[in-house]
Order: structure tokens, then sequence, then C-alpha cells
């Protein structure tokens, strides 16, 4: 991620020290009159340097919208099985306990980083096909897979009738709720945009070319076109990442930080029954120790607690090690998992498996599958596969969504059951709602959602 610094200069402190010194002269209303310093005007970038500014800053939000603030990957993974809530916030622990009220603060902070992201990238590409009409396609083909990432990444949390708002000529322009394939048909729109501009050779341009075509094949595979999902990745190398960086001065970590450092997520150990057991599972991708143990204090976890912060013991993600670990958000691993996944579906098991051991042969220790023998059984080794090869990367919930609503799974079967564990029962929310605030669109009624189903 590009670092941005904002000096002091000399001729900055001189205007403060002017204005200290002329304040008690000026007119009596000319404090009321003072230029708010984080309003940026549009005159201000309608320019090639504005142009790309605007485009730097949308991936900067990208960052916040994925990797870099506690968003989709964590909230996700707290209401699917990959965390549990290691707090005493009750927003967090109703999202892990799968009742989740639309006036939850964490949802509506993501919800407005997710559109300011996307929204970031629009603008971007506007002021680029005035200002820098020269530069490089595949910068303008990364504003569009910004878009439809995001936009895929909603659909696959957030309940049927998102809205997708804009602006025009600095007015909001209202949308109106629209239905989860609708959405997904969007978030492919934009994908495909990008492709046709990537048409260079360079090291950038096949990266947002791999990067698009594992999004789009993520997109086809959750509308139900697994065998399209395939041709769309075909060409991308396994060794392929498209990464979000992270650093002290811009953004950390946030899965280190909530879960390593301040304990607020836990992996979980088997959640609800139905929950794989990462923590001790033992399983090289997803590698963790118990909190205080020695295991962590030799992967130099300097948090030295057993419990999480309530009486709840800690088990710790060791993938992600430092504040400054960068995270893959889209790779060639994924789109081998399509593969296999389309495989599997055309009835070709022993195709679907050999795709799968030959990722499984990559990572050291990690002994080949074998066949679970029946077709269910097939099904959940496949999806077990994805839950260990993209645990924390936000494809979780989606993956758990698309088990009911593709492969005829029954809800309880899939997600979080029974007693939860501080009390009470699991609730039946198997995705998002749209926070309380979208209503203060006119388009948008006090329902909110269309449905709630998978």
């Amino acid at each position: 991620m590009p670092r941005f610094r904002f000096p002091v200069t000399l001729a900055a402190l001189a205007s403060v020290a002017l204005a200290g010194a002329t304040a008690c002269t000026a007119t009596p209303d000319a404090i009321l009159s003072v230029t708010d310093p984080d309003i940026i005007n549009p005159s201000d970038v309608e320019s090639p340097a504005g142009a790309n500014a605007v485009r730097l800053g949308a991936l900067a939000r990208f960052n916040a919208a994925t990797s870099g603030d506690e968003g989709l990957f964590l909230l996700g993974g707290l209401l699917a099985d990959e965390w549990r809530s290691g707090d005493s916030f009750i927003a967090r622990d109703e999202i892990d306990q799968r009742n989740v009220t639309v006036e939850n603060s964490f949802l509506l902070t993501t919800n407005r980083v997710l559109h300011r992201a996307r929204l970031s990238a629009e603008q971007a590409l506007d002021l680029m096909a005035r200002y820098t009409p020269t530069a490089p396609r595949w910068q303008a083909a990364e504003m569009y897979l910004v878009q439809g990432y995001v936009e895929n990444l909603m659909a696959e949390h957030y309940c049927s009738g998102l809205v997708f708002s804009t602006i025009v000529e600095g007015t909001p322009r209202y949308g109106s709720p629209i239905t989860t394939t609708a959405t997904l048909q969007r978030a492919l729109a934009h994908v495909d945009s990008g492709l046709a501009l990537v048409t260079g050779t360079t090291t950038d341009d096949a990266r947002i070319r791999n990067a698009l075509a594992v999004t789009r094949g993520r997109i086809l595979v959750n509308l139900n076109r697994p065998a399209d999902a395939a041709s769309a990745v075909a060409a991308v190398p396994t060794t392929f990442r498209y990464d979000q960086f992270h650093s002290q001065t811009s953004r950390i970590n946030q899965v280190w930080s909530l879960n390593n450092n301040v304990r607020r997520y836990t992996v979980s150990a088997g959640e609800g029954a139905n929950g794989p057991n990462y923590a001790a599972a033992n399983d090289p991708r997803v590698p963790t120790c118990a909190g205080g143990s020695q295991a962590c204090r030799d992967a130099g976890v300097t948090q030295t607690r057993v419990f999480d912060n309530t009486t709840f013991p800690l088990f710790v993600q060791l993938i992600w090690r430092s504040q400054e670990s960068p995270m893959t958000i889209v790779s060639g691993v994924e789109a081998r998992l399509f593969e296999a996944e389309a495989r599997l579906r055309a009835n070709d098991a022993a195709g679907a498996l050999q795709t799968l051991n030959a990722l499984r042969a990559t990572v050291p220790g990690l002994a080949p599958l074998t066949d679970a023998g029946s077709e269910p059984g097939r099904v959940d080794q496949l999806f077990r596969e994805r839950a260990f090869w993209l645990f924390g990367r936000g494809t979780r919930l989606g993956d758990m969504r698309r088990l009911i609503r593709q492969y005829g799974r029954q809800t309880n079967a899939v997600f979080p059951t029974g007693n939860f564990h501080k009390g009470g029962l699991y609730g039946n929310d198997v995705n998002f709602p749209l926070p309380q605030a979208e209503q203060n669109n006119p388009n948008v009624t006090s329902a909110a959602c269309i449905d709630r189903n998978a």
C-alpha cells in the first residue's frame, strides 16, 4: 500500500502564526467562515495528479474494507464458524450468536467502509478518464476490481436487498434495494469491464488480470455456474497472489490486532457442533497456539494470557504473525479450488480429488486425501478444504450459505447451533441485515431486507 505523509512546512507554521496574530483584528464573524480542512472540493482533484491521488485513495480504502479494519473478514467469520467472540462487547456477541440487530455499530462502520471503497474507485475511474487517459490501462482495471470485489463480498455477507447509491456532480443519488443475484451480476459486469482493459504484458497487467479472473470465478460460483468459474480461472497460476500490505504507518493487519494482540477474537475450536476444529486440527494451513503456551512464545506471540477477554481459552492464529503481515485476498489456490468444485459438480470425483491433492502437495507435511466414498462426503471434504485454505479471508460465510442454497443442506447442519458458549442458544441468522442507518435512504423501507434467506 502507498504511504501518505503530510509534512508540516515552514510556510504552514507561518500561516498559523499569522492567523494567531491577526485573530484579534478580524471581524467578529470571521471564525465562522473557517474552511474545514477535512473537506476536499471536487475542483481540488480535477487534474492528473488529483486523479492519481483519488486512485491511490481508493486502494487505501480497499485495504480498510478487507484486512486493514474490523470488517467482513472478521465479522463474517464471527457469524460463520472461524472465530468466537473473546470479548464482552454485545455487538460482537450478538454476531457470534447469530442474532444480529440492525442497530449493530460494528456493521454500521463496516458498511460505510465498504461503500467508501467502491465509490472511491468509481470516482477515480471518472477522473482518470478525463485527466489521465494515457495512464497504464491496468490502473483503471484495478478500480473495476475494487468495485467488483466489494460488491461480491457484500452479496456473500448481507441479506438480499443491498443498496448501491452513488454521487453525481457532488449530489447523492440514492439507490434502491436489489436482490443478491442482481448484486452478483453488477459485480460481474464491473469485473468484465476491468478484464476488457487489461491487454498488456507487464507484471502489473498480469497481476490485475489474474486478480480479476479469480474474482470473476468467485462471482460465477456464487451464481451457481461452477463450469464457467473453472473456465474463468484456467490461466491463473497456482502461485498467484494479490496481497494487501500493512505497516505501522498506514493500516496494520487487523486479524493480528484483534486476535493475537488484544484477544477480542479467538480461533474457533469446533463451534456449535458443526464448525471445523481449526484450533486443534494441527493443520499447517491454519497454524494456531493456545494462549500463554510455550508454542505461542516460540512463535513470537507477546500476549501471555491464557484466556480471552472473558473466561474462555484463547486460541491464537499464526498465519499472520505481526501487525505488518500482508494478507493474500485473491489467489491461484482459490482458482484451483473452483476447478475442483466444477469437477465434483460434473461427477468427476476422481478429478476433483486429484486437484485437491495437487494443492495439498504444495504444503510440507500435509498428507493426501482419500475418496470420501459418497457425494455428500465429497462435498463435505471440498468445503473443509476451502475452509482451511482460505481461513480468515472473507470466504467462509459465503461458502456456508452456498451449502444451503446450492447443495440443499439444512441450516442447522451447516451453521453453529445449540447452546451458545456464553449462555442461551444460537439464533437463526445466516447473513447480516442492512444497518439501520440505511433507512435514511428514502428508497429503503423499515424492512430493508428483501429476505434473510441463504
